[in-house]
């Protein structure tokens, strides 16, 4: 019957201080963890490896529900085999003990909450992209070429018929594919 702790920061800018000292103070022994892992990513190393060791009669301690699951769906399905293996789960900072009715319903609460607050980040996230693109802002990768490189090519093209695309991009150092798609985009002007 061990007690095992998991912390994960999304950022290898963040630090796991915080929760490694709430699970040391909460009996975990056993502390595995993911440096710099989103919530979304499908692949958790830390946590898939903790998953691996537990059994029955041990206890899973977290510091907070969304350092451990991507959604609603995946932390129901995960306490459900807790609960079907002998395995308790904590959740310190959402004060959950799955031990219990009570534990369990807050558990539920907490998980659909969280999965909520993702949600709004996310339709904020897209709404203020959506708002910066009609204002002519790039959204993404930043461009291979400047428009000052795209207007040379494009004026070398016309002034020079035999100029060939693979010419350019060797020239630019670019593939032949981002010269065609590059000639397609507009050069936007800077929004006054």
């Amino acid at each position: 019957m061990t007690i095992y702790g998991y912390a994960r920061v999304s950022t290898e800018d963040q630090h796991l201080d915080l929760q490694i000292d709430a699970l040391k103070e909460a009996g975990c022994r056993n502390i595995y963890t993911d440096l710099g892992v989103s919530a979304v990513a499908k692949r958790r190393k830390g946590l898939e490896a903790l998953l691996r060791v537990l059994e029955h009669g041990d206890t899973l301690v977290i510091w907070k529900i969304d350092r451990a699951f991507r959604n609603l769906r995946q932390a129901i399905e995960l306490v459900e085999t807790f609960e079907m293996r002998g395995i308790a789960f904590r959740s310190i900072t959402d004060q959950i003990d799955t031990t219990t009715a009570h534990g369990r319903l807050v558990y539920q609460i907490t998980s659909a909450m969280a999965e909520f607050e993702r949600n709004l980040i996310s339709e904020r996230t897209r709404a203020g992209m959506k708002a910066a693109k009609l204002r002519g802002k790039h959204i993404g990768r930043p461009y291979a070429l400047t428009d000052k490189q795209i207007s040379d090519i494009r004026l070398r093209l016309s002034n020079d018929p035999t100029l060939t695309i693979t010419a350019l991009a060797q020239e630019f150092e670019v593939c032949t594919h981002t010269i065609s798609r590059t000639l397609n985009r507009k050069i936007l002007k800077p929004h006054q």
